[in-house]
């Protein structure tokens, strides 16, 4: 069973997009939260929330099961995931 995965992302953010894509062409299940689009106090613990999992609340944020990778790592990704034969992300 595949673990929980959920991204926090910025809708303007090509790292992030390059996440999401990836995990769409490995058919993989997440959440996705675009920060960038929230506001007031739904904006604000969100952020708080990322900052408790990546100090510098850079984008993106990926959490898988209990592990946490910031930036869009495609080889930890397919590591943590068990996909060490996945196809690489599509350009």
């Amino acid at each position: 069973m595949q673990p929980l995965v959920k991204i926090y992302t910025l809708s303007t953010c090509s790292h992030c997009k390059a996440a999401k894509r990836f995990l769409n062409a490995c058919r993989v299940q997440y959440e996705f939260t675009d920060v960038d689009l929230l506001t007031g106090a739904e904006r604000e613990a969100i952020i708080a929330e990322v900052k408790k999992l990546n100090e510098r609340c850079s984008f993106p944020t990926i959490i898988i099961g209990d592990k946490v990778i910031v930036g869009f790592r495609e080889q930890e990704i397919k590591s943590i995931l068990g996909m060490q034969g996945a196809a690489s992300a599509p350009t």
